[in-house]
């Protein structure tokens, strides 16, 4: 993406958690009836507007494609997930946060060039 593209302003909301706690668990969910994401048990983004989740790519919206793409996946031979899974959602997490934004924003434009295109 562009880095002219502005972020959408949503509400960012972490928990406060103990200095001892372990790295926050991975959830990236979309809760689309609450308008919101979950990006870990402590980080959750919410007033994402509802027309942002109708910008599609195939079957669902850019933002649950962008959530699916960064899920911690691990591989099923044995020797890759030793020698090469090194990948960890926590060292993203704010890399992810921002192209969020960025999408919704892309979403929510693109969206309404569709609906004047409509009229």
């Amino acid at each position: 993406m562009r880095n002219g593209i502005k972020p959408f302003p949503l509400t960012r909301i972490d928990l406060p958690t103990p200095d001892n706690s372990p790295t926050p668990q991975p959830k990236l969910k979309a809760d689309k009836t609450k308008d919101k994401i979950l990006i870990d048990t402590i980080t959750t983004l919410e007033k994402i507007p509802k027309i942002a989740w109708e910008y599609r790519l195939g079957n669902r919206s850019a933002l649950e494609w962008v959530l699916d793409q960064y899920k911690e996946k691990k591989p099923r031979d044995k020797t890759i997930a030793e020698k090469f899974n090194n990948y960890r959602f926590a060292d993203y997490k704010e890399t992810v946060i921002d192209l969020l934004k960025k999408v919704c924003t892309v979403s929510v434009e693109t969206m309404k060039i569709i609906q004047e295109m409509e009229i």
